[in-house]
């Protein structure tokens, strides 16, 4: 049986692709924030589901835990959770909820699993967005407290999850490890809701007819966790929403870029791989 977690399953396209996915044949784990979202996507398709706010980083450790000790093995981590937020605000944690909810909060749950992740010969899937063409990563303000701009914090935090995809699949692919990030439409979901970016008036106002609906959205990120490495998809890359290798930022490219944000991610985040890019 095939164990995969999903985050940012309680709505819009991990709830979806929730759903497209479960059989008898397949172990669902589903993350949500919302308890009674989370709750009731779950009961309706048997799924077991965590109740988790990445804006809190002891809360993704406590989720690493409980995964840790529940799941023999992980098949899927879809790191899924996400979105565009105004600013700039701290967390709890001292880093701007942007950076925190979509990267670093992922970048520590795979940490924390990376050894569970490597035995099961496991797929990371990170939904990214076209988003980070408005990325432009500046290595000494991460956070963006300078000069915060919604889209371009959350531009940098869609690249900073292909920045992970790459970095991952540098690091781990030679033990067995795969990663994959992609763009999975322009999706109507309640995305930008929470935010003065302009792209809240795309996604909930005379525009939102012409956007994907859910169920594409949720359709291609189903195809990258049931996938197969290697034969679906390669990893280490950026797939468009037609499910082809992508073109994104041009930092995106930068392989000393790649590892040196992903050794400033581990300083913020107080952590260090066993195991070095190269």
């Amino acid at each position: 049986m095939r164990t995969i977690i999903i985050t940012g399953a309680s709505d819009g396209i991990g709830a979806v692709a929730s759903a497209l996915l479960a059989d008898d044949a397949t172990r669902l784990v589903l993350v949500g924030r919302s308890p009674s979202k989370t709750r009731a996507v779950a009961s309706r398709i048997g799924a077991e589901h965590h109740v988790v706010d990445f804006e809190h980083l002891d809360e993704v450790r406590d989720l690493a835990a409980a995964l840790g000790s529940s799941c023999e093995r992980i098949d899927v981590l879809a790191h899924n959770a996400g979105g565009i937020f105004s600013g700039p605000t701290s967390t709890a944690d001292g880093f701007e909820k942007t950076l925190q909810v979509n990267h670093l909060a992922p970048f520590l749950l795979t940490h924390l699993l990376i050894d569970r992740l490597i035995d099961s010969n496991a797929a990371v899937v990170s939904t990214s967005s076209i988003g980070a063409l408005f990325g432009r990563i500046d290595l000494d303000d991460l956070n963006n407290w300078t000069n915060f701009r919604p889209n371009k914090a959350y531009g940098d935090a869609k690249l900073a999850n292909i920045l992970f995809t790459k970095g991952l699949h540098e690091r781990f692919h030679g033990d067995g490890l795969s990663s994959v990030a992609f763009h999975p439409g322009i999706v109507a979901t309640n995305f930008a809701a929470d935010t003065t970016s302009y792209f809240r008036h795309v996604y909930h106002g005379a525009f939102k007819g012409l956007l994907t609906p859910p169920e594409g959205g949720g359709a291609n990120l189903a195809h990258f966790l049931a996938g197969t490495p290697g034969r679906d998809w390669i990893s280490g890359e950026y797939y468009n929403s037609r499910q082809r290798i992508g073109r994104t930022n041009r930092q995106a490219s930068d392989p000393a870029l790649v590892r040196r944000h992903w050794d400033l991610t581990e300083q913020m985040l107080g952590i260090a791989s066993e195991r070095t890019a190269g």
